[in-house]
């Protein structure tokens, strides 16, 4: 069998040129940026002609970076490597000026102000990689992606290539694209993980297969963990195996490899002979397969592809709604502006908001705007289209945010009397949820941060323990569901794909509900996509058409099942192995996001995304959950926001998350190496987030260390921590959480943060955050350490007590008396309409609880943020709850009145 790409040289030459300072976070796209953006300010310096230069850096760091520039320009579009060799001999010989030229027409392109034409010599023969002189040609405002492209070419025939190519351009031609040529698979795994401007790969069979560049060892190793990844053997003989000719093999190789990393990009495959017989080899892994010759049918299709991503149906609705004359028979004075652009009083709002908002108003469902509740045009369409991009079977608008998303999954799949196995620390809507579906709750409890005051996740051993319990007790099939927070508030992220197929081996019809209202954007990169629900669901589908993992289940199954009697073995058995999914398990996941937190979306836009091999079973009652839950009027602004942000990530997600993540860890490395900031804050780092028995990695922030540390952690581990959200614990300041984000950080600088803990601070970095909004921070970090430097050490606020776990549910709302499932439904109505129900004071309430008495939640205490549930109706109310909440500081708290008191009822006989 051959390798369809060869192992990477051990003893390859490494670029140090390429490699970190030590602790300085940076991808290459970082290093890129940081690299020419410090090479014009020092050539400028040096073309003034003073002496300032002494002061930065020097000669040597500009040759440091243009050798670094030098290797990672092969792998984006526009100049190239020997554009840099360019800019290196003219500072060499002492023409500072005419370096600083190129440097600048770098700096137009990548701000996005250069031309495209100067860019790539579309008017040059050899093109602006090999010319002294680029050509300048006037801007062109059509959006601009990059295309790379697999062959080993001479420099010649690849500046014939970009030029025969460009002249295919035509001014009807709704977007411009470049052409990336790199010869071998290792570059062409390389520029998928660095440039992330491009959206499709062509693949032509003359490529080597190991890079003669110079790259750094994190790059290497990512690239080996990519090709051990994603080009299994399995790929390879589903391409033929040994009848196959060594080229196809290596061909289907790098296929699976670039899909793994980048999905949202098209393959195509550009071929000599025997095209038929690869053709239908390859038809699964590529879009199309063209003859060498077929050069305008490959750029007709490179274009036509993209338009397809960048539609957005409803969106475009909506506009062509807005610009055609209609009049008003309707129930929304709103629309059109009607009751507002001739009012006297309220003009101010279309000033502030603007005519298009109004325009776009309507309750009308005809003329292409569509229906909701009923989709078949389109918001149907968009909705496919968010599907294709999340990688579900089925995804569904949510215009109510998250907290509705989940009631209507928990109504379209459980039903009375069903057990729901449920974090206990997940969102109040999930407990609302249960308690309106009438399933039985049985719940979860997450480990416990009690230094920081907050929960980490559910391990799968408990959530295996369980599952064996009910085994045990004969109640298996009675479990229904399991309902866990992927990504929760502080960053905690499960592995999806662990829990879902140790769960299945001991119930292999089990449903799950993953809330990834804070993940939404971890569909984008090639890393946290592997934790996302749907991924997850993706592989195990394939999985069930693998022998390899077929003859794994089967040697397992020998050893966890009495082959004589077929009666399990001891549970200690199956909770010591790290269990394999049935072959014959149904694949069942359903996932929740709120879009509008992590990815571009109005407020409330949320989706549901579905992978569910029993669909047709749930599909009625999807529909009438969703019908349920849903506003007849949904707000049509909501929906083209979620059409538009499918769009963005499709096109430029991959960047945008790559940069949040680089930004956040910017962050963290600032805290910790500025003198001021670590004397008075500490970062939080997987060492203290993650137990070490739910973790391998020994780094404390592998994303730090590199690319390939953070792979490493993200696949192995069994909780990681998102790094796009800094934990910092601010004991030292001498102030608590809530009194440190709303008396210091909102009010005095306007800096907002969603959570905060006794004693530590969240702050969160999306897509959206930019370097100078991190600067900032920063510097407001630094402001109020220095505030803090002369506290009293006597004013640290109070420590909390122990988190409290979930107590139990009062025996008259439990099914037996050996199994923790409760009934959330009943107690809730007996907590509104029963006739014992009273208030009573915390004080008051400890007294009591002290003295013997068992007091039941009549109602749910929530306190917000995070909000889940300290109490739920029908729970026993505990020392350990009442001792937790006498110390809280958190200002908001639903289902709690502190004039009042706690709503109590007796435990029922």
């Amino acid at each position: 069998m051959v390798s369809p790409i060869a192992p990477i040289s051990r003893d390859a030459t490494t670029n140090r040129d390429l490699e970190r300072n030590p602790g300085m976070p940076s991808s290459v796209w970082r290093l890129r940026l940081d690299a020419w953006e410090y090479l014009r300010y020092a050539v400028k310096l040096l073309a003034r002609g003073g002496d300032e230069l002494d002061d930065v850096a020097g000669m040597a760091e500009i040759r440091r970076s243009l050798r670094s520039l030098e290797t990672v320009e092969m792998y984006w579009a526009g100049f190239g490597q020997r554009y840099v060799r360019t800019i290196r001999e003219l500072v060499d010989a002492g023409e500072y000026r005419s370096a600083l030229e190129r440097i600048d027409a770098v700096m137009q392109r990548i701000r996005g102000a250069g031309s495209l034409d100067a860019a790539d010599g579309a008017n040059d023969p050899q093109g602006a990689i090999g010319s002294d002189e680029p050509v300048e040609a006037p801007a062109d405002g059509r959006p601009r992606f990059e295309v790379l492209v697999v062959d080993e070419m001479s420099p010649a025939d690849r500046d014939a290539l970009k030029a025969e190519m460009a002249r295919m351009r035509t001014d009807s031609d709704a977007f411009l694209y470049e052409l990336v040529i790199v010869p071998s698979a290792e570059d062409a795994i390389a520029a998928a993980l660095t440039n992330p401007n491009l959206q499709a790969c062509v693949v032509r069979p003359g490529f080597s297969s190991r890079s003669a560049q110079a790259l750094s060892r994190d790059l290497r190793r990512t690239i080996e963990l990519a090709t051990e990844t994603y080009a299994s053997p399995a790929a390879r003989r589903d391409a033929g195996g040994a009848t196959q000719h060594a080229s196809i093999q290596r061909i289907v190789g790098l296929a699976d490899v670039i899909a793994g990393i980048r999905p949202e990009l098209d393959l195509y495959l550009v071929a000599g002979a025997h095209i038929e017989d690869l053709a239908g080899a390859l038809t699964r892994r590529f879009r199309r397969v063209f003859r060498r010759e077929d050069r305008l049918e490959l750029h007709l299709s490179l274009i036509r592809r993209i338009s397809h991503v960048f539609d957005t149906p409803f969106f475009t609705a909506i506009q062509e709604h807005a610009r055609r004359p209609a009049g008003v028979f309707h129930a929304l004075p709103v629309s059109r502006g009607g009751s507002v652009v001739g009012s006297k009083w309220i003009r101010d709002m279309a000033d502030f908001y603007g005519l298009n908002l109004l325009l776009a108003e309507t309750s009308a469902t005809s003329g292409g705007l569509d229906s909701l509740l009923a989709p078949t045009g389109t918001i149907k369409k968009a909705q496919d289209l968010a599907a294709r991009a999340f990688h579900s079977d089925s995804t569904w608008f949510v215009t109510n945010g998250t907290s509705t998303a989940n009631k209507i999954v928990h109504q379209a799949v459980t039903a009375p009397d069903d057990v729901v196995i449920v974090d206990r620390n997940c969102h109040k809507s999930h407990h609302h949820a249960l308690m309106l579906s009438g399933a039985r709750v049985a719940y979860l409890d997450a480990y416990p941060l009690d230094e920081f005051a907050f929960y980490g996740a559910v391990p799968i051993s408990r959530i295996k323990r369980l599952l064996l319990d009910y085994r045990a007790a004969g109640r298996l099939d009675e479990v229904r569901m399991v309902t866990l927070t992927n990504c929760t508030f502080d960053g905690i992220v499960y592995d999806p794909e662990r829990v879902m197929a140790e769960c299945l081996a001991i119930k292999p019809d089990l449903v799950f509900l993953w809330d990834e209202a804070w993940f939404a954007f971890a569909a984008f990169h090639p890393v946290t996509r592997r934790r996302t629900a749907m991924s997850a669901a993706e592989r195990l589908e394939e999985q069930q058409h693998s022998a390899e993992h077929a003859r794994a289940v089967a040697e397992q199954r020998r050893r966890l099942f009495d082959p004589e009697t077929g009666e399990p073995a001891p549970d200690e058995v199956w909770l010591a192995e790290r269990l394999l999914m049935p072959v014959d398990a149904r694949i069942r996941v359903y996932a929740t996001q709120s879009t509008h937190k992590t990815l571009t979306a109005l407020r409330q836009g949320s989706m549901i995304h579905v992978r569910d091999q029993d669909w047709k079973e749930v599909e009625e009652s999807f529909h009438e959950s969703f019908m349920t839950h849903t506003s007849t009027s949904p707000n049509y602004q909501i929906l083209a926001s979620l059409d538009l942000g499918r769009r963005q990530v499709e096109l430029e997600g991959f960047e945008l998350v790559q940069r949040q993540l680089d930004l956040a860890t910017s962050i963290a490395h600032a805290v910790a190496r500025h003198p001021l900031l670590r004397r008075t804050f500490r970062v939080l780092t997987m060492h203290d987030l993650v137990p070490p028995e739910y973790r391998t990695t020994t780094r404390p922030m592998p994303l730090r260390d590199g690319l390939a540390e953070m792979w490493e952690a993200w696949a192995t581990d069994e909780f990681v921590v998102d790094p796009s959200r800094i934990t910092i614990e601010i004991s030292r300041t001498g102030v608590d959480g809530d009194t440190f984000k709303h008396e210091h950080l909102m009010d005095r600088y306007g800096i907002q943060v969603n959570k905060t803990s006794r004693n530590t601070v969240l702050f969160m970095t999306n897509i959206g955050t930019s370097r100078s909004a991190v600067a900032y921070l920063i510097e407001v970090l630094v402001k109020l350490a220095e505030r803090f430097e002369d506290r009293d050490e006597d004013d640290a606020p109070a420590e909390l007590p122990p988190l409290p776990d979930f107590s139990e549910f009062a025996n008259g709302y439990r099914t037996t008396p050996d199994l923790p499932d409760g009934d959330i439904r009943t107690a809730y109505y007996a907590g509104i309409r029963g006739q014992d129900v009273e208030h009573v004071l915390g004080d008051a309430l400890r007294r009591r609880v002290a003295d013997g008495e068992r007091p039941v939640s009549a109602g749910f205490v929530t306190p917000y943020p995070p909000g889940f549930p300290v109490l739920v109706p029908g729970q026993v109310i505990s020392p350990a709850v009442l001792e937790f909440m006498a110390v809280l500081d958190t200002r908001e708290i639903h289902g709690y009145d502190p004039k009042q008191g706690y709503r109590i009822m007796p435990e029922p006989s």
